[in-house]
């Protein structure tokens, strides 16, 4: 039986896929054969050579699906998950490369302790450069208390489990438990997944979430420019999340403008001292101007 289930999904992703994969086969600290690579790609324009070049790569027992349709990254990770046969998933992004030991400790983690939900680590932006990235407070709070404590916590590499979410580019869930919350939403087509995961896990499980510093990862997105179409999907998806949950879309766009509004304060001082992001400060207006459109609708 496979120790763990990794699943990768793909989108064009050959410029990615390769060095993933290396990254993988460097790190594995257990044996290959415990370990099952699922790759599910989502309608890419010519797979098969990926698929071929994967198969050189991993060997004749890399798992390797094209999806009948893109139905987004919840869904393409769902139609792997379900073909998962390990009792532990890794969900990984193609962008993600591994640093460290990555299997034995964390699978050991998941084998000792049965009230074990999901296990995440520290994302990095190069080797030397944490992320900001690798966990965040939910935004079913209010938004000045969420920008403080996400910027503390981040600072100090703190976790809360209770209020925190785990990033969703690589982390370790327990197949079973995902299972019986529905997996990921496949209403919602890319992005912001992570704060519902955590929120249906934790209210069936409790608070069986763990992050390891010690164990990093990069994510590839050092250099990329802030973007409004983003923040607006990213808004989107926690409206559909929380109109689930009861939660009035008035108190989401609130807390919303909380955060925009902390954010913009920062900003307006970094640029009296020279420091500032025009790009990233003029996303921030134009994204105040989104938030208070919704709320005058709402």
């Amino acid at each position: 039986m496979k120790q763990v289930s990794i699943i990768i999904v793909t989108y064009n992703s050959e410029k990615d896929i390769y060095d993933c994969v290396d990254s993988i086969i460097s790190h594995a600290d257990i044996p290959r054969e415990d370990i099952e690579l699922i790759i599910v790609d989502n309608c890419s324009r010519e797979p098969e050579p990926m698929f071929a070049r994967l198969k050189q790569q991993w060997g004749e027992d890399i798992v390797l699906i094209e999806n009948t349709q893109n139905g987004g990254y919840g869904q393409g990770n769902n139609v792997g998950i379900r073909r998962a046969t390990a009792p532990v998933i890794l969900i990984m992004n193609p962008d993600v490369r591994l640093m460290d030991p990555f299997f034995a400790r964390p699978l050991k983690a998941f084998e000792e302790d049965s009230r074990l939900i999901m296990y995440g680590m520290k994302q990095m932006y190069t080797e030397k450069m944490p992320s900001r990235n690798s966990f965040w407070f939910t935004t079913m709070m209010n938004g000045y208390l969420r920008t403080l404590l996400t910027g503390l916590c981040t600072r100090m590499d703190w976790y809360l489990p209770r209020w925190m979410y785990i990033s969703g580019s690589c982390f370790y869930v327990r197949k079973s438990m995902f299972e019986a919350v529905g997996l990921f939403d496949e209403e919602v087509f890319m992005y912001g997944e992570e704060d519902d995961i955590h929120y249906r896990l934790m209210q069936r499980f409790g608070l069986g979430f763990r992050y390891d510093k010690s164990i990093r990862y990069i994510h590839l997105m050092l250099g990329r420019q802030p973007d409004i179409r983003y923040e607006e999907k990213l808004l989107d998806v926690d409206l559909y999340h929380h109109k689930k949950k009861g939660r009035p879309a008035k108190k989401t766009l609130t807390t919303y403008l909380q955060i925009n509004t902390t954010l913009l304060a920062r900003g307006y001082l970094m640029k009296f001292f020279g420091k500032g992001d025009r790009e990233n400060f003029a996303m921030l207006k134009a994204f105040r101007q989104v938030i208070k459109s919704k709320l005058k609708n709402a």
